[in-house]
This record gives C-alpha cells, structure tokens and sequence, in this order.
C-alpha cells in the first residue's frame, strides 16, 4: 500500500514536472527565436536557446516516459493492452518532441554561419530558420496528438480500475479528446492557438495534484490482484 502511495506522489510531480519543462523550455526558445531579427538574436543569446532544450529535450523526455512506467505494475491488472498502448504512445510522444527540439537547436549553429556571412546571403539563412522553426511547430503538434491518443488509453484504464473518482476519467476522456483535434486542427494550418490545449492541461494539473495529496482508490489496490 505505501508503495502505490509512493508512486501516486511522484507520478504526480513528474506530471507537474513534464508541464512546466516543455513550457519553460518552449517559452525560453520561442522568446529569442519569434523576433523579427531571430537569427541575430539566437547568436546573442545561445545560452537560453541551449537551456531550453535542454527542459524540453532531456528532463521532459525523462519524465515524459517516467509517467507510464511508474503506473505500468498499478494499471496493467485492469487493462495490460491499454496500459503498453499508453507506454508506447508517451515514448512515441516523446522521440517526436525531442526531433522537434533538436531542430530548434540548430538554429544556434545556422546563427554562427549567419553572423559572419553577413548580409550577403541572409534570404537563404532566412529561409532554412524558418524551415527549422517549422519543423519544431510541426514535431510539437505531432508529438502532442501522440499524446493525446496516449492519454485516452490512460483515462480508459483509470475509468475502469476506479484508482481515483471517476470525474477525472470523464474529464480526461472530454480534455483529450479537444485537445487531439486543436492538433490535428494545426497541423491542417488552422491557428487555434492554446485553447483547445486547457480542459486537457487543466486535467493534468487537477490529477496530479489530487494523487499527490490524496493518492490512489486504497480499496481497489487492496482488491486487485497483480498480474
């Protein structure tokens, strides 16, 4: 009982964990990278374009796959195919993000070559930029609607085992659901922007929260033989 406790708390910090990563990550990239002069301004500020990353590529990536290996051995009892599927889609999720990252870190080696040719060629450096800014934007969306699927598979084992009150699956099961189509939506270039992003965000953040402090359904984990 203590270690399904255990894994509760920290399934629920590495949720919180794997949220802010990407989005302090993503926010420290795209503030250098979305200015007008961006080339200029990723060679006068590497540093924050290399800690990104960093938070996006390597501890979201840690985390990212920490989540369903910590509940592999809690929700495979209920549903063995639907839990690997949730595994499999988070590290397909998670190789996609981390393509997506590397292409905005090589924005800071094209800076280098962009800075000392000067103007002369600067329409060409222009446009591989803004073909590596895109195929992050691209690798983000993909990535997220991986995700998405994934979590579905998550919220359809949590329905059934009744690890936690059952408004979290419907609310997950609904967050998803909007949040797969806002991708697909982007990646067909309709801007939506983060609101089709926050009945699933605001998921995450609520059961993380609620597993911290209140930690899994005591009864089921009692009754549930493993498998």
């Amino acid at each position: 009982m203590q270690s399904h406790k255990t894994a509760a708390r920290v399934f629920g910090i590495f949720f919180i964990i794997a949220f802010l990563s990407y989005g302090i990550g993503s926010g420290l990239v795209n503030s250098i990278a979305s200015s007008p002069n961006y080339l200029a301004n990723v060679y006068a500020n590497k540093t924050t374009i290399v800690v990104g990353v960093i938070l996006m590529a390597l501890v979201h990536s840690f985390v990212n796959i920490g989540l369903p290996v910590i509940m592999l051995p809690i929700l495979k009892p209920f549903n063995r195919y639907l839990t690997y599927g949730y595994l499999s889609a988070a590290i397909a999720a998670t190789v996609v993000l981390v393509v997506g990252a590397i292409f905005l870190l090589l924005l800071v080696p094209l800076s280098d070559e962009f800075v000392k040719t000067g103007s002369i060629t600067s329409s060409n450096f222009d446009s591989m930029g803004v073909l590596l800014k895109k195929g992050g934007a691209f690798s983000y969306q993909l990535g997220m609607a991986l995700w998405g699927l994934g979590g579905l598979m998550f919220v359809s084992v949590l329905y059934k085992s009744k690890l936690v009150p059952r408004l979290f699956s419907y609310w997950g099961f609904v967050g998803y659901i909007v949040f797969v189509a806002g991708t697909i939506l982007e990646l067909f270039g309709n801007n939506v922007g983060v609101i089709l992003s926050i009945p699933g965000g605001l998921f995450e953040i609520f059961l993380s929260l609620w597993l911290i402090v209140k930690g899994f359904n005591s009864s089921v984990i009692v009754s549930t033989p493993a498998k």
